[in-house]
């Protein structure tokens, strides 16, 4: 009997403070990986064998041109019940509310912004369907830019399938799990968790809490990869080895499905008479992956003064200017302050990078009030922004003595562009039209 997705389970336990999981996975970042979900199905000696094992079809996935350099290759051998190319001729279906770069819905605006939670739907709505833009910046087309998006979503995808073919998604759960059901294996992604699915990869998204919600940052340009630790030598930061990749896991479904396609920036369907989901074995570095956050290894000050927030980078997708990221995936974590005379919020700046931040759960040390878990803010190019008057006041009379930050978790997009904003995040009525009375009671207290 064929061995499917729900066969390859397993009561073994997951992070310490997470609960249970029942999934295998092979654990390393871009790992030259080896899996398969029947004995025999994956081929040795050789990728593409006259007759492959078991009446399999051979067919690459390649995440980067052939030619690219050994270092960065990035490609996937699969061995399916059918090769992904049989299905009906894609048409074009409506885009909701995903937007793709160039984005020109609405003027840029160097206003410091902020959104209060948004709304999971009351009627039934799925992970593609309730995929909200809020903006981005670059061009799709160019494989160059970003795109931030937040999902809310209360229904699982059954019979209908997707990709991304502008770019790899990067999803930061904020409410209820994910089960990321993709055609190399399965993903369970908690709150306080990331997953990263590369592009053009198939997958479906089910919710085993019901309700979730959600941030994605979907990325056009190179992937994303571990940032180089300079000075920091050979250790630290997010670790290669706690990063996840599935096994192989394979739906085994003669039923009529949809695959949805996000193509050059708008959404096209085609109809499948089997689940696109049928690899029975792969081996290849371009894998969707996971990673838990509670195991970043946080870097900071132990005298006074604190680095510059890149020492919280996670992930970084790099552009064509060295040293300047086309997106830094950055988390706040829980950590001690232990700072000697020193204000420990960030401080107030302007930054020529783009910063869109969302909270998962807790609360952010730069803001007393308002930036809640499920909201968002962004601070664009060299827009002033640093904690509100309130958090000053305490931080600048705090006693200084260890304290840990202890319920707490943030990210940011920082991206070397400018954001230009959709018109949805523009008009909604979540959009906080107060946010900048934050920084109204920042007194003059100059005594020269």
């Amino acid at each position: 009997m064929a061995q499917s997705i729900k066969d390859k389970v397993e009561e073994t336990p997951r992070a310490p403070s997470k609960a249970a999981s029942a999934l295998h996975y092979q654990s390393g970042f871009n790992n030259q990986f080896s899996t398969e979900a029947r004995p025999g199905a994956l081929p040795l000696g050789r990728n593409s064998p006259q007759r492959p094992p078991l009446g399999l079809y051979a067919e690459q996935i390649s995440g980067t041109a052939f030619t690219a350099p050994r270092a960065e290759n990035r490609r996937t051998w699969t061995y399916r019940t059918r090769p992904s190319v049989v299905h009906r001729p894609y048409s074009r279906i409506d885009n909701g509310r995903i937007r793709t770069a160039p984005f020109a819905e609405v003027e840029a605006t160097p206003s410091q912004l902020r959104w209060s939670p948004f709304p999971i739907p009351a009627e039934p709505t799925d992970f593609v369907a309730g995929l909200v833009t809020i903006g981005g910046n670059g061009d799709a087309s160019q494989q160059s830019g970003m795109a931030a998006h937040v999902y809310a979503a209360n229904r699982s995808m059954t019979d209908r399938y997707f990709y991304s073919a502008d770019g790899e998604m990067l999803l930061v759960p904020q409410q209820g799990r994910l089960m990321l059901v993709t055609e190399l294996g399965v993903l369970e992604v908690s709150p306080g968790e990331i997953a990263v699915v590369p592009r053009g990869i198939r997958f479906k998204v089910e919710l085993p809490d019901g309700p979730s919600r959600g941030y994605v940052c979907e990325n056009y340009g190179q992937m994303f990869r571990l940032p180089e630790l300079g000075p920091l030598g050979a250790n630290g930061l997010a670790n290669p080895r706690d990063f996840l990749a599935p096994v192989a896991a394979f739906e085994d479904k003669e039923a009529p499905c949809e695959l949805v396609a996000k193509f050059q920036g708008n959404l096209w369907a085609a109809e499948m008479k089997h689940s696109p989901l049928n690899v029975v074995a792969w081996h290849g570095n371009y894998a969707p992956y996971k990673y838990d956050l509670a195991k970043f290894m946080v870097v900071g000050t132990i005298s006074f003064d604190h680095p510059d927030p890149s020492i919280f980078t996670v992930l970084t997708a790099p552009s064509d200017t060295h040293g300047t990221a086309n997106v830094d995936f950055v988390i706040f974590p829980p950590r001690w302050l232990v700072g000697e005379d020193t204000f420990r919020p960030p401080w107030f700046h302007r930054n020529v990078m783009c910063e869109f931040m969302g909270l998962v759960y807790g609360e952010y040390d730069a803001k007393a009030e308002g930036f809640l878990p499920g909201g968002a803010s962004l601070h664009n190019c060299m827009s002033a922004h640093g904690p509100d008057a309130d958090t000053w006041e305490k931080a600048t009379n705090a006693e200084l003595k260890p304290h840990r930050l202890s319920d707490t978790m943030a990210f940011m997009f920082e991206t070397r562009f400018a954001m230009r904003l959709t018109r949805y995040a523009m008009e909604s009525s979540e959009l906080q039209q107060d946010y900048f009375e934050g920084w109204q009671g920042l007194k003059k207290n100059f005594q020269g």
